[in-house]
């Protein structure tokens, strides 16, 4: 949305705002209470300012919360290109639609070393505990000249990491084109050293994917959505993956000597002392470094919604379980692969020492009397 703003300008303090946008997340209903939560703190702190309501709450949340006097305005995520002329309104109720693609053309970001840049929106799955294609759509994918010409604007301003990003990036494409044939049109791009990928499914991944892997500009970390290392689980949770598949995918990239990260979550209903702890067996075998863990936490309007919740106290102790296994794993990775890392610094944390993160995405150390902010150093 900066981008965007015209005439008006950001302010580095709250209390100086003639406009407070808040961009919600509404994933979860602890999402939808956190933002409720913040809104009339908002309004409570900063009378004098008028609160303005957009990003993926505006569905659910948007037209209570402007009957209440809670927000001032509100305006879908397909208006948000267009926030120059909405906060010039005295008032504005502009919900948008589901289909929309923002043209906004990112080629900066501020006090960041890499560069992110969104390939696609929505989402064709219907995981039983998730919200977002009801209020993101159908998965649709930006025109690929759109999305080079971003990254040659990125490049020409100094960045040498782009990070590929979207609801669902592994189903970008519409047949003449695919994820892999847009990595290889961006490494051609001058000036960018490396392409790191955001999530991407397990059946997503073939036989054309594997042909980039070896490329030296390809990240040597792959995030990869399991969710969940239980076929009945899985099932329950209404995932196209399985666990024989994806361990044999996780095997074939570590092989290749990628770090691997995945999403997991703990405690949907349904997920018995037994499945949990096949789960568990079945998730030691694979090999990880990162993982996004989380408890799972009720969606409205979901299918999962409907399950009886499990004990909290037992979703703690599997969570920490889950936690401390693949700390370890991580760990281990990260002493063996400690040489010929290629980082890229992202901050100076004291005298002559910086810190920044490697092609494995392991958050690295290093010592220069240079500067090398924005550099990619060996070690």
């Amino acid at each position: 949305m900066s981008q965007n703003l015209g005439d008006f300008q950001q302010v580095s303090e709250i209390e100086n705002a003639q406009f407070i946008v808040v961009n919600s997340c509404t994933v979860t209903n602890s999402a939808d209470s956190n933002v409720r939560q913040f809104v009339r703190k908002t309004k409570r702190d900063f009378p004098k300012s008028k609160i303005i309501f957009t990003g993926c709450g505006v569905k659910n949340l948007g037209k209570n919360l402007l009957e209440n006097g809670e927000v001032d305005s509100l305006f879908g995520s397909s208006e948000k290109e267009n926030i120059s002329g909405i906060l010039q309104k005295e008032s504005f109720s502009e919900i948008g639609n589901l289909e929309f693609f923002d043209k906004t053309v990112v080629t900066n970001f501020f006090g960041r070393t890499r560069a992110f840049v969104k390939i696609q929106e929505g989402c064709n799955f219907s995981c039983s505990y998730c919200i977002i294609p009801s209020v993101r759509g159908k998965s649709r994918s930006y025109n690929e000249n759109h999305i080079l010409n971003q990254v040659q604007k990125i490049a020409q301003n100094g960045f040498k990491e782009v990070v590929l990003t979207g609801t669902n990036i592994g189903s970008f494409g519409d047949g003449r084109n695919s994820l892999a044939k847009l990595l290889k049109n961006i490494s051609r791009v001058s000036g960018i050293e490396r392409i790191r990928l955001g999530s991407v499914e397990p059946s997503q991944i073939g036989e054309e994917f594997f042909e980039i892997l070896d490329e030296p500009w390809f990240g040597k970390y792959l995030h990869i959505a399991l969710q969940h290392t239980d076929d009945k689980m899985l099932k329950i949770m209404n995932r196209r993956n399985r666990l024989q598949k994806d361990l044999a995918l996780f095997q074939e990239l570590s092989q290749k000597g990628f770090a691997l990260g995945t999403d997991f979550i703990v405690g949907h209903g349904g997920e018995t002392d037994q499945i949990f702890e096949n789960a568990f067996q079945n998730l030691n075998k694979f090999p990880l470094t990162h993982i996004h863990l989380f408890r799972y936490s009720r969606r409205d309007g979901t299918p999962s919604a409907k399950m009886k919740l499990i004990d909290s106290k037992v979703v703690k102790e599997r969570f920490e379980k889950v936690e401390n296994l693949i700390a370890e794993k991580s760990e281990k990775f990260k002493k063996e692969h400690s040489k010929n890392l290629k980082i890229l610094i992202e901050e100076k944390v004291g005298e002559n020492e910086y810190r920044g993160f490697d092609q494995f995405f392991f958050d690295r150390k290093i010592r220069s009397e240079k500067e090398l902010i924005g550099k990619f150093c060996k070690m």
